[in-house]
């Protein structure tokens, strides 16, 4: 365990909630924020460092200074051994793992799990569930973990930012073009199937405010299709269609996601708007793609 000092974790729990009341953001939210963002730290000072590449919403807070959505699970490419017993095994003793300063928070090694992914993702991985405390407050942390996926251009080294005036974490993570082409290809592959409208909602976001390079992009979606075995699709696919993004089931998806996520003003209105925005943009990097100039 680490983070034993009493008095260290209730003044950081006060200033925590400070910043809760000041940004009109939920404690609990702050708190599963500072919670990942000190398993990040632990692991990039910890021996797994390299064989983690982070990737997900958390790098949202990289890229923008700011969280484009709320967000309760770090996720990560894997490298090297990836077995559940191993991952375990790797997160128990990121629990134990010391760190200087002191940030307050005792993560239990008795509480890591591993379970197989087994939701709507093809793709599967391994999660991981622990507790931390800090305080008296009991913070769930969960890690999503894949493995075998492509990386276009290379992972790159970030400096990841923190809430407090703690030592922030420096590990690797993904370019925003894989993030990309990534989630555009579990729209190809699972269809009128899918229910994941973070990654509308997520495309949307980053091509708007990250504005990635067009033929990194186009290389970065004919090597992640080409990886996961994927054709890139000769027509619009179905989950940029109309008939998609006007379904009755997937509009009360898309309204369930933008409150779940609190990202209020900054989405669009409806699926449709955003599907229609990003349409364009993805196939136009499909033809860069399959005409071999990504």
């Amino acid at each position: 365990m680490s983070g034993k000092g009493t008095n260290t974790a209730a003044s950081i729990r006060q200033r925590l909630l400070n910043i809760s009341r000041e940004q009109k953001v939920n404690f609990n939210r702050i708190l599963t924020d500072y919670g990942l963002q000190r398993l990040l730290y632990r692991l990039s000072v910890s021996r797994y460092r390299d064989e983690f590449v982070l990737k997900g919403a958390m790098l949202f807070s990289y890229w923008s200074g700011d969280a484009f959505r709320a967000t309760k699970d770090a996720d990560f490419l894997k490298s090297g051994e990836a077995s559940m017993d191993y991952l375990r095994e790797v997160f128990t003793n990121l629990c134990n793992q010391s760190v200087e300063p002191d940030d307050g928070l005792i993560f239990d090694p008795a509480s890591v799990s591993a379970e197989e992914i087994r939701e709507e993702d093809a793709y599967g991985g391994i999660r991981i569930t622990m507790t931390a405390k800090l305080s008296g407050a009991r913070i769930s942390i969960q890690a999503d973990i894949g493995i075998g996926d492509v990386i276009t251009p290379a992972a790159q080294e970030i400096e990841y930012p923190v809430l407090l005036d703690m030592p922030a974490p420096k590990l690797k993570a993904y370019p925003v073009e894989t993030v990309i082409a990534e989630k555009f290809e579990a729209m190809v592959h699972l269809g009128f199937a899918n229910s994941r409208m973070k990654d509308f909602y997520d495309i949307w976001a980053l091509s708007k405010f990250m504005k990635p390079d067009c033929d990194t992009l186009a290389m970065a979606i004919a090597n992640t299709f080409r990886r996961r075995g994927t054709a890139l699709p000769s027509d619009t696919p179905v989950a940029l269609t109309g008939e998609f993004s006007r379904d009755d089931m997937k509009q009360k998806q898309w309204a369930a996601f933008i409150r779940r996520a609190a990202v209020g003003n900054s989405a669009k209105a409806t699926l449709h708007e955003t599907v229609e925005e990003i349409r364009p943009m993805l196939m136009s990097m499909v033809d860069i793609a399959r005409n071999g100039n990504g």
